[in-house]
């Protein structure tokens, strides 16, 4: 009886999907298992404590908001970090930090 109520918890979450998050400059994907209700927020931190955990290089820190998630199914434009993962379909990511902005000084 036990089992059976574990098993109804954790079908009313969704469906668990094997993600693979290829990191630019990195050797290879980091693969795990996250639900297709699963922000892209979240997805992001899952892959950067993993790659942490892995030990990969180059070092790459710890906060999500300073990375950009890219479906290169969908398009060219990163995902949204409000979006479900499991919304695209796809299962394929690349995981690229976001670009700097230069600060541009004016001369008086």
């Amino acid at each position: 009886l036990l089992y059976n109520k574990q098993k109804k918890n954790q079908n009313a979450k969704g469906n668990r999907i094997l993600i693979s998050v290829t990191v630019l400059g990195s050797a290879g994907p980091i693969r795990f298992v996250a639900y297709e209700d699963d922000l892209v927020a979240s997805v992001i931190d899952t892959a950067l404590k993993g790659y942490a955990r892995e030990g990969r290089l180059p070092l790459l820190g710890s906060d999500f908001n300073d990375f950009l998630l890219y479906c290169p199914m969908v398009g060219p434009e990163a995902l949204s970090t409000w979006d479900a993962i499991g919304s695209l379909g796809a299962r394929n990511f690349m995981l690229c930090r976001k670009p700097e902005e230069k600060k541009v000084e004016e001369s008086n």
